[in-house]
C-alpha cells in the first residue's frame, strides 16, 4: 500500500527546475501538480506577510499590559475595611477588649471628659489606570464608652453625614515691612 501511495504522489506532484524562470522564484523550485503549476514561497517572502501579525500580535500585548485585567477601573480600600458583620457584633455595655477583639486597634482616639471615642475610618475609591479617582465612599465608625470603658453607643457616619467647612481667606495683618524673597535679599545689600 506504500508503495501505491508513493507511485500516486509522483505522477500527481513533480519538481520542476524551470518554473524558476516562469515564476520569478528565488529557489529554483515549483510544484507541479495535476491542476497546474504552483509556486513555493520563499523565505524573505514569507517573512514579508507574517511582518503585520507580527505587529499586531506585539501592539495586542503591549496595550493589554497597560492596564490590570480586564477592568480599566480598580476599586481600592484604604484605612479600615468595615464589615457589616463585624459592627453589627459590637453593642452596648460591651467592654473596650471585646472591641479590639473584633475591630481590631482604633486608628484614633478622643477624650471629652470621662467619656472616650475610638474612630474607625474607611474609604472605597475607584481608580483609573492613571490614577483619575472615579467615585470615593467614606465612612466612619465612632465606638463611644463611658468612663468604666463599656460602649455607649455605636455610630456610622458617610460623606452626607459630613458638612462643608469653608476655609478663611483673610490674612491676618502684621505690622512691619511684608517682602518676598526678592525683597529680602536686595534689602541686605
Amino acid at each position: 500500500m506504500n508503495a501505491r501511495l508513493v507511485g500516486v504522489s509522483q505522477v500527481a506532484c513533480q519538481i520542476d527546475a524551470n518554473a524558476d524562470k516562469q515564476f520569478g522564484g528565488r529557489d529554483g523550485r515549483a510544484l507541479t501538480t495535476a491542476t497546474g503549476k504552483v509556486k513555493l514561497m520563499s523565505l524573505r517572502a514569507s517573512l514579508h506577510r507574517s511582518i503585520p501579525m507580527v505587529a499586531a500580535v506585539g501592539l495586542a500585548l503591549t496595550l493589554g499590559a497597560c492596564t490590570s485585567g480586564l477592568n480599566p477601573v480598580q476599586s481600592k480600600a484604604r484605612g479600615y475595611a468595615m464589615a457589616d458583620d463585624q459592627i453589627v457584633q459590637v453593642r452596648a455595655g460591651q467592654s473596650a477588649a471585646l472591641v479590639t477583639a473584633v475591630l481590631g486597634s482604633p486608628q484614633t482616639t478622643n477624650n471629652f471628659g470621662s467619656d472616650t471615642a475610638w474612630y474607625y475610618i474607611g474609604e472605597r475609591v475607584e481608580q483609573t489606570a492613571f490614577g483619575l479617582e472615579l467615585k470615593k465612599e467614606r465612612t466612619l465608625l465612632a465606638v463611644y464608652f463611658d468612663k468604666n470603658m463599656k460602649v455607649t453607643s455605636v455610630e456610622r457616619l458617610g460623606v452626607e453625614d459630613g458638612r462643608v467647612i469653608n476655609m478663611e481667606t483673610r490674612r491676618t495683618p502684621s505690622y512691619g515691612l511684608d517682602r518676598n524673597i526678592v525683597d529680602s535679599i536686595l534689602a541686605s545689600f
